[in-house]
């Protein structure tokens, strides 16, 4: 059954803009949102920042490319991770290990960068059952 989550869209101008500057790694290309929380219900408020600041580049080098954010001032997430947006992905790989490659590896400042940012809440997809 698919959860929601809420975050923000990345504005598509920005995201063109950006993947130009910093072209995909990987084959499958995601660029598409940052996480604020998952499993939230229904009525959950939307955030209120509507742009935030790329300030970083995570990569483990076998198959995870993230971006960092800055938004509200700082790049820790209220859960303790770190907010992002997943770049690229090799095959086999998924979305949400972007987390663990930047708690594990770290991530390498890059120059600010301003970008656009949709309030929204999302659904997962539903995974299929081992």
């Amino acid at each position: 059954m698919p959860r929601r989550f809420a975050g923000w869209l990345l504005d598509p101008a920005d995201r063109a803009s950006l993947l130009s500057a910093r072209p995909a790694v990987y084959p499958r290309i995601l660029a598409h949102h940052v996480t604020l929380r998952f499993g939230v219900p229904a009525g959950f408020p939307l955030p209120r920042e509507t742009e935030g600041f790329v300030v970083g580049l995570a990569d483990d080098g076998a198959g995870i490319q993230a971006l960092v954010l800055e938004i509200g001032g700082t790049t820790s997430r209220p859960d303790g991770l770190t907010y992002h947006i997943t770049w690229s992905l090799a095959a086999g790989r998924r979305p949400v290990e972007s987390n663990a490659v930047l708690q594990e590896h770290g991530w390498t400042p890059l120059g600010r960068r301003r970008v656009r940012l949709e309030p929204r809440l999302f659904l997962s997809p539903a995974r299929p059952r081992p």
